[in-house]
């Protein structure tokens, strides 16, 4: 395996990373030996986050090909020809939506990514000059957590949300009525954030609080060997088990034991992160499925980071201990085995291609999160560099192919997940920078002291 010769460095509480600090702040950020310019990552996010709003948030998404209305309009259901169409649209080398007419719709997931990414955007405005909103950031993280209250399923439990496009599964099909637990758990953080950021919006946070029930009583919460298990979404099979899913559940549940103190939330997320943990395969990652039989993926990049990210929340809000062995073990299999050392994304453990820009932005997050935002700067270089559309600052595509790229933008895998992940490295990156201010002036005035 290839060595990046970095360390893990321990977890910091709440205190030492002064995310809510409002005083304005220098144009760059420290981070070890290397600085973060925010006059060259600010008109980024800007820009990304403009052309989402240009578009009001709606745009192509990964496996909307079932919303074609060329196949809406056939006056019959087949199965094999969903899954012809629904494949076609998303792994043909040019965009072929417009042939199909395939209808773009706004992305649940993706409106809760961005009502994070402006909150966040609003955060880094208060603290830096070089950070100069061109519209109302608030206001947009207001709008769009307006919408998923509006448009979330009903009849169920608790609050949830679903793909808002027709799914062909292998064996069902998914309507957009069906709530999954994914959508369902960005949502639930999105309102969260919105409600820490105004007590105005704390009826976000008794509805994210329902939630709850959703995953227990609709996802059938139960005991397994070593924990227990939940669903990824109603129409679920029996005979598989969709790890990264679950994972992201109990993240949910860690977000919310944060927000509301409920011991109930923290002990679900304990034992689903329990069987887990238990599943971990030798080299420290997972396959999206259990068995590993019945999966259509090996142990990808992205969906490895949904896991480990959720680790990472439970280490953070709950126990930093409990989880140690598994969390370094992951990590050194994500940094070694699923990055190359100039911050490049492989696809899973035996693959390089197609070098998938959510791959990019989650290992953002996770090396973010885990204070390793040197390298978490490399993936964005590589990002800048490879996947940026040439002269449009703020817009990406989807993939990198050995001879071609996926010249298509998705609005929520591109757009939604790129100003999310730049929005959370930049506000750690001015942690850091302050953190390192303080310890900074601390050092001098013992120095002081240690002269007179």
């Amino acid at each position: 395996m290839q060595s990046h010769g970095r360390s893990h460095p321990t977890a910091m509480t709440e205190s030492d990373t002064p995310r809510d600090a409002a005083a304005a702040g220098s144009s760059s950020a420290s981070t070890g030996e290397r600085t973060i310019d925010f006059g060259q990552y600010g008109p980024v996010l800007d820009a990304t986050l403009a052309y989402a709003r240009r578009h009001d948030y709606v745009g192509p998404d990964y496996g909307d090909g079932l919303s074609s209305r060329l196949v809406q309009s056939l006056p019959f259901e087949n199965r094999a020809l969903n899954l012809v169409v629904q494949e076609t649209v998303k792994r043909t080398p040019v965009d072929v939506r417009p042939l199909f007419r395939v209808e773009c719709k706004r992305n649940y997931k993706g409106a809760a990514l961005f009502a994070m990414a402006n909150l966040n955007y609003h955060d880094l405005a208060r603290r830096s000059d070089a950070v100069s909103p061109a519209c109302d950031p608030l206001g947009e993280a207001d709008r769009l957590a307006d919408w998923l209250a509006d448009e979330r399923i009903t009849d169920y439990s608790g609050f949830c949300g679903g793909h808002r496009h027709p799914i062909q599964h292998l064996h069902t099909k998914g309507v957009p009525s069906d709530p999954d637990i994914v959508s369902t758990a960005y949502a639930v953080r999105a309102f969260l954030q919105a409600a820490r950021h105004d007590d105005a919006t704390s009826e976000y946070a008794d509805l994210a609080r329902t939630a709850v029930d959703f995953l227990v009583e609709d996802l059938n919460y139960r005991d397994a060997d070593e924990g227990a298990k939940i669903d990824y979404h109603m129409n679920h099979p029996e005979d598989s088990y969709t790890i990264n899913a679950a994972a992201v559940g109990a993240a949910m549940l860690v977000d919310l034991y944060e927000f509301f103190g409920d011991a109930e939330c923290r002990e679900r997320a304990t034992n689903i992160l329990d069987h887990i943990a238990a599943a971990q395969t030798d080299v420290g990652g997972w396959p999206y499925r259990l068995p590993a039989s019945a999966s259509h993926l090996s142990m990808d990049s992205h969906h490895n980071g949904f896991v480990i990210e959720a680790f990472q929340r439970y280490r953070d809000a709950i126990d930093a201990g409990r989880y140690a062995d598994t969390l370094s073990t992951a990590l050194e299999f994500y940094r070694e085995e699923l990055f190359e050392l100039d911050g490049a994304p492989n696809f899973d453990e035996g693959n390089a291609y197609p070098r998938d820009i959510h791959a990019s932005t989650q290992g953002m997050l996770v090396f973010t999160r885990e204070g390793e935002l040197e390298f978490a700067e490399r993936i964005l270089r590589w990002v800048l560099a490879n996947l940026r559309v040439e002269g449009e600052e703020g817009r990406f595509y989807y993939r990198q192919y050995r001879h071609h790229t996926k010249r298509v933008t998705l609005m929520r895998w591109c757009q939604g997940w790129m100003a999310y992940a730049l929005s959370e490295f930049m506000l750690a990156s001015d942690d850091a920078a302050r953190g390192m201010d303080r310890m900074a002036l601390v050092d001098d005035r013992e120095s002081a002291d240690g002269k007179r």
